[in-house]
């Protein structure tokens, strides 16, 4: 049997109210920890959502420090080359609305940054957000209306970071699962174009 929850009631009733430090977290702009949080964090998670409502979530990682705070209200994420498809980009061209979350490895808690952004082709910052001589092809600038800390119990409950409960090889490659979806290459073919050696070439 299946029991849906579909009113604010309902959904108090199963999960509670929040205490009042949880309630009143959120913030409008970074605090002082919160930018240090951002240039120790290599990777994020973006958000976006289609004029339709379908939602998509993008990674996004650089070296440690890659996000640009330009201010306490202003954050830019750079992009890098990639398949060119833009998912989110083109989301955003449609409802700027994003959610952005920052991981740093090792740690349980994580930062969420939510608010407005644009997409930019060049500004004044893009050569602080060069890496190996690369400055960024685009970049996502968020304005700050929600940032808040996410505790670790995700973390914790998954030992995400453990590496002795680490299996990758549990799967197929990336090289096989190409081919499971692309009949028509060669196994050589696939494993030459997804090692990790030709994937890093084409980092930046």
């Amino acid at each position: 049997m299946h029991r849906e929850v579909t009113t604010v009631a309902e959904l108090r009733r199963v999960v509670g109210e929040p205490d009042h430090y949880v309630a009143n977290k959120v913030k409008d702009r970074l605090s002082a920890v919160q930018r240090d949080w951002l240039a120790h964090s290599p990777l994020g998670f973006v958000a976006t959502t289609d004029a339709q409502g379908r939602v998509d979530v993008s990674p996004k990682g650089d070296p440690a420090g890659f996000v640009h705070v330009i201010d306490d209200r202003t954050i830019a994420i750079p992009d890098r080359p990639g398949n060119k498809r833009v998912d989110g980009y083109l989301n955003v061209l449609q409802r700027p609305q994003v959610g952005s979350l920052f991981v740093i490895p090792g740690r349980g808690d994580t930062l969420r940054i939510n608010g407005p952004a644009r997409i930019l082709a060049d500004a004044d910052y893009f050569d602080a957000m060069a890496v190996k001589g690369r400055r960024p092809l685009l970049a996502l600038e968020v304005a700050v209306e929600e940032v808040f800390f996410h505790c670790s119990k995700a973390f914790l409950r998954s030992d995400a970071w453990k590496p002795e409960t680490w299996n990758p090889t549990a799967l197929p490659s990336v090289a096989q699962i190409a081919k499971a979806l692309r009949y028509d290459w060669a196994d050589a073919e696939l494993e030459e174009r997804y090692c990790e050696e030709n994937i890093r070439r084409a980092l930046y």
